[in-house]
């Protein structure tokens, strides 16, 4: 790249008038920069089923949703979770920056990591998904190709949360108006939040809930099915007694995280080389039928779990790309039992909202 201050040094420099030396810029080194700011997984004690279900999220672009007491540490494992995320490749910046863009929120003059947006639960349709006159990207284009965080998920209207649900099936939002019809990209990672009741304190082992079932039955029936369906792990965090946390020693760094994240993204690439993809959580039916090759045995017990279990056709081929996840953080070419009874296990129980 060659820099001039103005219209004339360019012509000089064309007329070999003036000598000027190219700009090399090395942009794989600057997507490759991390930020920072996050905190890191080392400072979260405990968790670790949390910290488990978060890596596996990372290395296969899965939607999460955590359920716990207020002060468990939710909030603070979702901020820190794109410390162990793989960096931008020079398209994904590319396309996040178009958008960045077109919203007029870019600084700088590309996105350097993959974005991290977290609406308030007052935050209106329009902001989330997009729209308004001229048609503008919401907060869900704007997580393209990064996170999108929503804390205290259950306070979100309904009509939000509804509208979630094409651009999570369908990674992009579409917006009809009388001047036409605009199309923005939305291949977000959910990370949601959520309490287990209004008063937040349903199943915690040190306080009491005050919640009727009535009132947690209507502050859970906004979570519909058909969401929920479309997340691929659910996860408790319990609380760590405070007497416990002097206790417990400081987990692994998120650096190091991420290096198997990094080792699971890179099978992936390799796997889905010339498909339009690049992660597990992308695949299609017949991709999963191509790419997720199960052992008889692992067969057998998803086949039982899903009659046990009644799930729907979404859900059995969610728990088996996150089976595949699971198998290339372990850097096995087959999903093998421990695989799948894994991912099973981030599947949420049926009567999970229900006293």
């Amino acid at each position: 790249v060659y820099g001039f201050k103005n219209l004339k040094e360019i012509i000089q420099f064309l007329n070999g008038e003036l000598e000027k030396y190219p700009t090399v810029l090395d942009i794989s080194e600057i997507l490759s920069e991390q930020n920072n700011g996050y905190p890191d997984f080392s400072e979260i004690k405990g968790q670790y089923t949390v910290k488990r279900a978060l890596e596996i999220a990372a290395a296969g672009f899965h939607n999460v949703l955590m359920i716990g007491s207020p002060g468990s540490g939710k909030s603070m494992m979702a901020k820190a979770f794109p410390s162990i995320l793989p960096p931008l490749t020079f398209e994904e910046a590319i396309e996040t920056t178009k958008i960045h863009s077109v919203a007029g929120i870019l600084e700088g003059f590309i996105v350097k990591e993959r974005p991290f947006v977290s609406p308030h639960h007052t935050t209106s349709d329009v902001a989330i998904i997009g729209g308004g006159t001229v048609p503008k990207p919401g907060a869900v284009s704007i997580a393209h190709n990064g996170v999108l965080f929503l804390d205290e998920l259950p306070e979100f209207k309904r009509s939000v949360l509804e509208v979630l649900r094409q651009p999570l099936e369908d990674r992009e939002v579409v917006i009809s108006r009388a001047s036409g019809r605009f199309k923005f990209p939305a291949k977000f990672q959910l990370i949601a939040a959520a309490n287990p009741c209004p008063c937040g304190y349903r199943n915690d082992p040190n306080k009491d809930c005050r919640c009727s079932p009535k009132e947690i039955k209507r502050y859970m029936n906004k979570l519909s099915g058909p969401l929920i369906d479309r997340i691929d792990l659910n996860v408790y965090v319990n609380p760590v007694p405070p007497e416990e946390l002097s206790s417990i020693s400081p987990g692994e760094k998120s650096e190091k995280i991420r290096e198997r994240v990094m080792e699971a993204v890179d099978i992936q690439k390799k796997r889905f080389k010339g498909t339009g993809i690049n992660f597990n959580s992308e695949m299609m039916p017949s991709m999963i039928e191509k790419f997720v090759v199960l052992k008889p045995e692992a067969e057998n017990v998803l086949n039982t779990a899903a009659k046990k279990y009644a799930l729907t056709a979404r859900s059995y081929h969610r728990v088996l790309k996150l089976a595949r996840t699971i198998a290339d953080l372990e850097k096995k070419e087959k999903v093998e039992t421990k695989h799948i009874i894994e991912a099973l296990n981030f599947k949420l129980p049926e009567n999970l909202f229900e006293n």
